[in-house]
């Protein structure tokens, strides 16, 4: 591996230009996933580097990057709150473009919590092939009567949602009251939070749901 521009590790090709981390398949790619982290961990938490080397090795390039105010806490350790959305959406429109210039085949675009959902607002405006929530935030932390709902009911990109039975930002019985777009498949992992992680007494343990999400992502962008 070669170290990118940004100082991030780059599993790609050392001509890249972009930060972040490239996790290629060791098979030619069936296609791309752009990938973005949650509002509080980085793109290279366990659950990323999870999700990331899982999809490659069933031959999904992912690339994972940070948005600005991420990047800059790797800078100098200083914690700091998600920059405001308008600038996330636009680092998505601008690391999309670039993907889209070095790779061929379809793209898919999503992430973790925050980063699923500012991928949900752009989806049909960047033409994604398929796009992924992991654990999307169908509304704010104690907020559930203020739902981040509007814009699912009209989404037109084929989506996959993987979303944990007693999510605290979205549970079952809560998102079964919904109206989402009949372009979204819900995929619920029994007994699991926010994080994906099931309670002990389910029977299931935390990497066996994200076994899970991995095969169920895998399927979904390989029919594409």
């Amino acid at each position: 591996m070669s170290k990118g521009p940004s100082g991030f590790i780059d599993a790609g090709q050392c001509e890249r230009e972009l930060p972040g981390l490239w996790d290629e398949p060791p098979q030619a790619a069936s296609g791309t996933l752009i990938l973005a982290h949650g509002a509080g961990a980085p793109m290279d938490s366990p659950f990323m580097q999870y999700m990331a080397q899982g999809l490659a090795a069933r031959g999904v390039r992912v690339v994972r990057f940070e948005f600005a105010y991420m990047a800059q806490r790797r800078v100098d350790g200083r914690k700091r709150p998600p920059n405001p959305q308008a600038q996330l959406l636009q680092q998505w429109r601008d690391i999309h473009a670039q993907v889209r210039q070095r790779v061929a085949g379809p793209v898919a675009i999503g992430g973790k919590s925050m980063g699923g959902r500012m991928a949900s607002l752009l989806a049909d405006e960047l033409g994604a092939s398929v796009l992924i929530c992991l654990g999307y935030p169908f509304y704010a932390a104690g907020k559930p009567e203020k739902p981040r709902v509007a814009h699912l009911a009209a989404l037109r990109t084929p989506t996959l949602i993987i979303q944990g039975e007693r999510d605290a930002l979205g549970n079952r019985e809560t998102v079964a009251g919904y109206d989402l777009s009949a372009a979204i498949e819900l995929h619920w992992l029994p007994a699991a939070d926010h994080d994906l992680k099931p309670l002990k007494a389910s029977g299931f343990n935390h990497e066996q749901h994200l076994d899970s999400a991995v095969q169920a992502i895998a399927d979904r962008l390989q029919s594409c």
